[in-house]
């Protein structure tokens, strides 16, 4: 895992950057802002596709996140090779994002590609489940697995 104090910038990634990784986007600024940290660390999402570039967060998973207080802010754009390059910490939703991002990825920056789902501590889950077919538990399942993800690495940014 990257060092705490290494830890300045975190890409949320999933495959259509609609609900998971912009969640988790939300997820961490809002975990961040209330720890008086939102100027230290960047937070940003995309996705291993572009077909949604330019959509904002899926609205079914933007209600659930609401409710947890959440703004849900974003608009879906496709992760870039520079992407792996800026940001200290990219952060795959499950083992296809993951493959996707070692495929597009170089050996100078492969480390800093890390399954989400080894950051949580409450949740056996080791992938994050894409909701966008399911139901409404889906998503608040997918917010569970963020906010344990999340405040994992908030404890290593401290």
């Amino acid at each position: 895992m990257a060092e705490a104090n290494s830890i300045s910038s975190i890409l949320f990634v999933c495959m259509g950057n609609i609900c998971r990784s912009p969640s988790g986007e939300n997820v961490m600024r809002k975990l961040l802002e209330d720890a008086g940290l939102n100027n230290c660390v960047v937070c940003d999402s995309a996705g291993t596709i572009g077909y949604h570039t330019g959509n904002p967060p899926d609205p079914r998973m933007s209600s659930a996140g609401r409710k947890r207080g959440l703004p849900m802010t974003g608009s879906a754009r496709q992760v870039t090779a520079d992407d792996l390059e800026r940001f200290d910490l990219i952060l795959a939703m499950d083992n296809e994002n993951f493959a996707d991002l070692e495929r597009l990825s170089n050996p100078d920056n492969r480390h800093k590609i890390k399954r989400f789902c080894d950051f949580c501590i409450q949740h056996s889950d080791t992938e994050v489940p894409d909701p966008y077919y399911g139901g409404a538990q889906g998503f608040e399942h997918v917010l569970d697995l963020l906010e344990d993800g999340c405040r994992q690495i908030l404890k290593q940014i401290r």
